[in-house]
């Protein structure tokens, strides 16, 4: 079993974002870090969680669940979750608990993806849904019948990178973007 941990900054505690990378894929990633600055810089408290090692997706979906569950949001107080593949894991949970999310990248294909494939389906709170044409664990048609906001990056493979720096930039950008709007609005 892998452990993990949690890695707090401080910010408004009726705002609270948790950070839920991927397996392979740390929140220094630039799906991730981005997003969770912009959010830094306006003042949410931001939860990132740090694994040792790389988890199995059963072990990912309990964590996270667990994670999502104990977070200490005051009555009346917001949470966002920010989940870039595996962390997709726990939509399940974050669906049952009516919390947004942007889902990066999130695991839509393959045997695993039933669970989030219906809680992205069933959700009804504000979310977003990112993913790449070149990603094959990405379904756009999926995502697109969700409700949620999607944005789909045009060649993109599971980290949204295009082949040319410029282009992965701007979508980083445009992503991070989706994020502070997606926050805004709650």
């Amino acid at each position: 079993m892998t452990t993990w941990q949690t890695s707090t900054s401080a910010g408004d505690p009726g705002r609270v974002v948790s950070v839920l990378p991927g397996s392979g894929y740390t929140a220094q990633g630039p799906l991730l870090w981005y997003p969770a600055s912009a959010l830094r810089a306006a003042g949410w408290t931001v939860r990132t969680f740090v694994w040792d090692g790389t988890p199995g997706w059963d072990e990912a979906r309990e964590v996270y669940g667990r994670a999502l569950r104990d977070v200490p949001v005051p009555d009346g107080g917001r949470h966002l979750v920010v989940g870039k593949s595996l962390g997709s894991f726990a939509l399940p949970v974050a669906v049952e608990l009516g919390l947004p999310g942007a889902w990066l990248t999130p695991v839509l294909t393959g045997d695993a993806s039933g669970p989030v494939r219906d809680a992205l389906l069933a959700g009804s709170a504000p979310a977003l849904v990112a993913g790449g044409t070149a990603d094959l664990l990405w379904d756009g048609g999926l995502a697109s019948a969700s409700g949620a906001e999607v944005l789909e990056v045009d060649g993109g493979d599971h980290s949204l990178e295009v082949g040319d720096w410029r282009r992965s930039h701007e979508t980083v950008g445009r992503l991070t973007a989706a994020v502070e709007r997606l926050a805004a609005g709650l």
